[in-house]
């Protein structure tokens, strides 16, 4: 656990003491405690990637409303003028620079010539305005259409909006329900699930380096892949912050998007939709800038940086960090870059000091075993 952590944990416990110890806290065992916090965080980051993928449709609704209400703006415009040139022809006809009409000249032209001359004017006024009216029929209509499409366009960012807060509400309730846990912690409580925690990740780390998924060797970035592994390393330390992404703080998400966004390349916003939208990659073909799914409803993720480890935003009251790949149980791994082609040469940028300190564990589904989709191999 954090430092921060560590002393809330030692301020809760004296201000209790009085009370005595919240006895389920101190009679579960490390491993229990360990279960219980995971879940919790696995809920929280439910709920934190559900807020995430709202804000992103409600973004794209915004943009849809701006644009049906510009585009209603023309066709309004576009209306009027059509009923204005209506008017104009109608006057004059019946009232205007035209005087009688063309068929009633033609009828008193005592010329054949004129006649038959006036006639082809008559014929040409006639599919004038029968071509105005028909203009204007069907700029009522799309008028009437944009309308109604802004109005459902409306009525849907309504909604999301109060998606939105619904969501906003449950990962915070959710995190308070991590803090109330934490806080009922001994520090000796604390103590033991940072080894029970560092036990897990070695134990899996060591599974998966044997079990020979990983690449033999690390291999070069693509150009693309290599500016996001730079701008990843810069974002280490800054600390972990649900819904954000950056500059100043991280969810996981927000920081492998962000990080391709910088490498000139634009992803999905959310880990599932990585996952669900970029090209799969198998592990032993990792390459740095891939990006590493985890869990099996793909809510977490992190940027393969090569020698089996990612960066990656572990979760609140975590920053982001160097961890290694098997911190979490694996889903898999996507490729925001399938077209590229590996650098000839590339220089890892140096990771800063205390890269790997602090805590590994993403979000986990509560029962610590890897859930690896077999379409990633």
């Amino acid at each position: 656990m954090t430092k921060r952590l560590l002393r809330l944990a030692c301020l809760a416990a004296v201000l209790v003491a009085a009370a005595g110890p919240p006895p389920a806290a101190r009679a579960e065992p490390v491993g229990e405690l360990l279960t219980r916090l995971q879940g919790l965080y696995q809920r929280a980051e439910e709920a934190s990637e559900a807020y995430n993928a709202t804000e992103v449709a409600l973004k794209a609704g915004q943009d849809e409303e701006r644009r049906l209400t510009a585009e209603l703006g023309r066709a309004r415009t576009a209306l009027g003028a059509e009923k204005a040139t209506a008017g104009r022809l109608a006057r004059e006809q019946y009232q205007g620079t035209l005087g009688l009409s063309p068929y009633l000249r033609m009828l008193l032209s005592g010329d054949p010539q004129q006649a038959v001359d006036q006639r082809r004017i008559a014929a040409r006024q006639g599919t004038r305005q029968a071509g105005v009216v028909a203009r204007l029929e069907r700029g009522e209509q799309r008028a009437d259409a944009l309308a109604a499409a802004a109005r459902k366009a409306l009525d849907t960012q309504q909604g999301l909006v109060a998606e939105r807060r619904k969501q906003h509400e449950e990962v915070t309730g959710r995190l308070k329900d991590v803090e109330r846990l934490l806080a009922a912690l001994t520090p000796e409580e604390l103590s033991g699930l940072d080894r029970r925690e560092a036990a897990v990740t070695a134990g899996a780390q060591r599974e998966l380096v044997d079990s020979g998924r990983l690449p033999a060797r690390t291999g070069t970035p693509t150009a693309a892949g290599g500016a996001a592994l730079r701008y990843a390393t810069a974002q280490i330390g800054k600390p972990y912050v649900w819904g954000a992404e950056g500059p100043g703080s991280f969810d996981c998400s927000g920081l492998t998007s962000k990080a391709w966004e910088h490498a000139g390349r634009s992803i999905p916003r959310t880990s599932q939709e990585q996952w669900a939208q970029l090209p799969r990659v198998p592990l032993d073909r990792l390459r740095p800038g891939d990006l590493v799914v985890y869990f099996p409803k793909a809510t977490h993720v992190a940027l393969y940086i090569g020698d089996g480890k990612v960066i990656q935003a572990p979760r609140p009251g975590a920053t982001v960090k160097v961890s290694p790949i098997a911190a979490n149980p694996l889903l898999g791994a996507v490729r925001p870059d399938p077209e590229g082609v590996p650098l000839a040469e590339f220089t890892p940028p140096p990771l800063p000091e205390g890269a790997t300190a602090g805590d590994d564990t993403g979000y986990s589904a509560g029962t610590g075993d890897s859930d690896e989709d077999t379409s990633a191999r």
